[in-house]
């Protein structure tokens, strides 16, 4: 007898078990069926959505529904890409522009120098000019010119005579012009001659 009942319990369960199996699989509708039952040991039946019964069910639609799915999904991956690549052409177009900036700070530096180089040149070529002038003047008159220069040109001056007597070979005036120069005149640009760098310009 125990047997029995032991038996008649097994298929009690497996008969549920099975129904609520099928109900969940959408093969049978076991709602109206489990209902009184589940309300009885204080549970709530589960819920199933309702299709109308006009409503066709047909496997064109679930595959639809599956791609148009599939597609969705392409596009947002599509989007977070494009995103991506936007913030890297913003990046580049940001290095591009300080790429830019460095070499127009590059090219003025470059300009400045030439103009530096040609002001250079420039001054060597009128100090030149200048002290040949003065080699073929009077000494008087070409130490009165000297005079009235400032120190930083009398020097140029001076050196660029001594530059010319050496490569011609010839002895150099600019000692004949310190003496007829006033002694304190003639002492200060000794002494700055002294402590400074024969090229000046």
């Amino acid at each position: 007898m125990g047997r029995v009942i032991v038996l008649l319990l097994l298929i009690i369960i497996l008969a549920a078990g099975g129904i609520v199996w099928f109900d969940y699989l959408n093969v049978i509708d076991a709602k109206s069926l489990m209902a009184p039952v589940l309300q009885l040991v204080g549970l709530a039946p589960r819920s199933q959505p309702e299709i109308p019964e006009d409503t066709p069910i047909s496997l064109d639609a679930e595959r639809l529904a599956v791609r148009l799915e599939a597609i969705e999904l392409r596009n947002l991956e599509l989007d977070r890409r494009e995103e991506a690549i936007t913030a890297e052409e913003g990046r580049i177009l940001q290095m591009a522009q300080e790429l830019e900036d460095r070499q127009k700070t590059l090219d003025d530096r470059e300009n400045s120098i030439a103009v530096k180089e040609q002001e250079a040149d420039s001054r060597s070529a009128n100090i030149e000019s200048i002290a040949r002038n003065l080699n073929g003047m009077q000494p008087e008159r070409a130490v009165a010119i000297l005079a009235a220069m400032n120190d930083q040109d009398a020097i140029d001056v001076i050196r660029k005579t001594e530059e010319i007597a050496q490569l011609a070979g010839t002895a150099s005036i600019v000692p004949y012009w310190l003496s007829l120069l006033p002694p304190e005149q003639a002492a200060e640009l000794q002494r700055k001659m002294a402590g400074k760098p024969l090229t000046l310009y």
